[in-house]
């Protein structure tokens, strides 16, 4: 992996060309987030923002829940609160990315960083990232550079024009760093770090291992279920493509004869009733706390879904992994072997589970070596407004 660690590479020209030659500390770092996922993926880089010393505030949008109901996600992870709480919850991408555009951009007015910083692909990023660059701040894109090539998926435009209106760009892997430069993106903007998911994974797995329990609470052995997570809006919000991911999910249930786990998402719950679809074989639960889907995730023998972090974080586990999807934005673990595209066909899914169960999962970790908020912190705490 190229990074700062390698001489006279890209964060130190980074460095030269957007700093010069005054390396003071960042006086303000702003961090937005909205979903749990982001406050996950931005747990490493608060924690080592903490280590240093840096001053910095959380803008939590409230895209997904609610900060109250994010809270337990703050308090297992350790993390400080978050100093402003937009509250702005669902609705339509305008309405929704408008909101959250107006109320960001009042906080920066009023705290006037030297750099925002956003994690991803979500309404929250885009926002985050247009009213910081409306203003002339800084803006640093955490896990960019990544492409479904599907614009189908509302992330796909979130993560090409947050892309585009980036400062710093801190992309998981040389793949993403070649994409960003078949874009037009100037090299001197990217940095290689890795990707911060494997710091969380580290940082968090042996806490949960100590401390929680949630197979026994389900009645489940290790490695003798399945574990399923559906909600993409591209999915769930189509009745033809919920419905085939359902069956293909029932007939995997039956054909391999263990438990299919699914702790439903809200919009996965509300359209299966809308659609009036019926779920047989598997077990539904209530969603999970992140510590709590970490150790039933590392615990199980194959994952199915459609989230793209969990393709991540099943790699990293060494979790035989199959994408409820027709494409991912996550090349490394097709490359590796962790992961196959089983798409919405159950005959496919049904496949590609078969194919990999019988996969070694010797594959080796493409997203880093868990240092990548280490090397983030060390590029913004030397980025300055002007």
């Amino acid at each position: 992996m190229r990074n700062d660690q390698d001489g006279e590479g890209i964060g130190e020209r980074f460095r030269k060309k957007r700093v010069g030659k005054d390396r003071r500390m960042t006086q303000r770092i702003a961090i937005v987030l909205g979903t749990r996922p982001e406050i996950i993926k931005m747990s490493p880089v608060i924690r080592e923002c903490d280590k240093k010393g840096l001053d910095y505030f959380i803008v939590h949008t409230g895209q997904h829940y609610s900060y109250a109901m994010d809270k337990i996600f703050f308090e297992q992870l350790k993390l400080s609160e978050a100093k402003y709480n937009l509250d702005v919850g669902s609705g339509s991408h305008g309405a929704q990315t408008g909101k959250m555009l107006r109320g960001i951009e009042k906080v920066l007015q009023k705290e006037m960083p030297e750099v925002v910083l956003v994690e991803g692909d979500t309404n929250t990023v885009l926002a985050g990232a247009l009213a910081a660059s409306k203003l002339h701040i800084k803006v640093g894109h955490i896990e960019a550079g990544l492409r479904s090539y599907d614009r189908n998926m509302p992330e796909e435009t979130n993560r090409v024009l947050t892309d585009h209106c980036s400062d710093a760009l801190f992309a998981p892997t040389e793949k993403s760093r070649q994409i960003l430069l078949g874009e037009g993106i100037p090299d001197e903007k990217i940095i290689v770090t890795g990707n911060t998911i494997v710091d969380a994974i580290c940082q968090n797995l042996e806490i949960v291992n100590d401390r929680m329990d949630i197979l026994n609470d389900l009645h489940l052995e290790p490695k003798e279920y399945f574990l399923v997570t559906a909600h993409r809006q591209e999915n769930v919000d189509v009745k033809e493509r919920f419905e085939g991911i359902i069956r293909g999910l029932e007939r995997v249930a039956d054909e391999f004869g263990l438990p299919v786990i699914y702790p439903i998402h809200p919009r996965a719950k509300k359209m299966t009733n809308h659609f009036g679809l019926k779920v047989n074989g598997m077990e539904l639960i209530e969603p999970l706390d992140y510590l709590s889907f970490l150790q039933l995730e590392s615990k199980a023998k194959l994952v199915l879904t459609d989230s793209g972090g969990v393709q991540e974080e099943s790699c990293i586990l060494k979790v035989p992994c199959v994408t409820l999807r027709d494409n991912t934005e996550r090349p490394e673990t097709l490359e590796v072997g962790s992961n196959r595209i089983g798409g919405i066909v159950p005959e496919k899914i049904v496949e590609c589970t078969k194919e990999m169960l019988n996969t070694n999962n010797n594959w080796g970790n493409p997203f880093g070596d868990g240092k990548a908020g280490e090397r983030i912190v060390e590029i913004v705490r030397e980025i300055k407004r002007g």
